[in-house]
């Protein structure tokens, strides 16, 4: 008799990923030429990453380096929730914040996704901000990950706990 195989599929953030990137973009904005006598600034403000210099372009620009960076360190630039840019007093800031786990009703469309779309005899099921997959078939798996991938949804995702 087979045994199960499952996988998770989850959404997170590797800190250390996103701290590297966050001190690439700072040194790159310190060394600059046209980010000269603009104050840029880019540092985390508790779990939140802060932006700031003196006009609405030059802050644009930093998380413009920023999101480069990520890029480059194969962080999704889906898990950056970056908002507007305000002005606060003579500098402008722009606040962005990192979504981890995957929400009740995001987990609920992959489930219907596999559910309507995936081999038959592959369960999915919500646990905490988590979906875990399960098959007999190993192959189905891979068929259900494909099919994740293909998806494009608007929220990171990872496979993990391959078993």
């Amino acid at each position: 008799m087979a045994s199960e195989s499952s996988f998770d599929v989850v959404s997170k953030v590797d800190r250390q990923e996103v701290d590297n990137a966050l001190n690439q973009a700072a040194k790159e904005i310190r060394q600059r030429f046209d980010f000269r006598n603009t104050d840029p600034k880019i540092e985390w403000s508790g779990e939140l990453v802060e932006m700031e210099a003196i006009s609405e372009e030059r802050v644009k620009a930093v998380l413009d380096v920023f999101e480069s960076k990520l890029v480059r360190r194969q962080v999704s630039l889906k898990a950056l929730d970056a908002g507007d840019p305000r002005q606060s007093g003579k500098v402008w800031k722009i606040t962005a914040s990192l979504a981890e786990g995957i929400s009740t009703e995001n987990a609920k469309k992959v489930s219907k996704l596999i559910r309507d779309e995936g081999p038959k005899g592959v369960k999915a099921q919500v646990q905490g901000d988590e979906l875990r997959v399960s098959s007999k078939k190993r192959d189905d798996l891979q068929a259900v990950q494909k099919l994740i991938n293909d998806a494009d949804y608007d929220f990171a995702v990872q496979f993990v706990n391959y078993r």
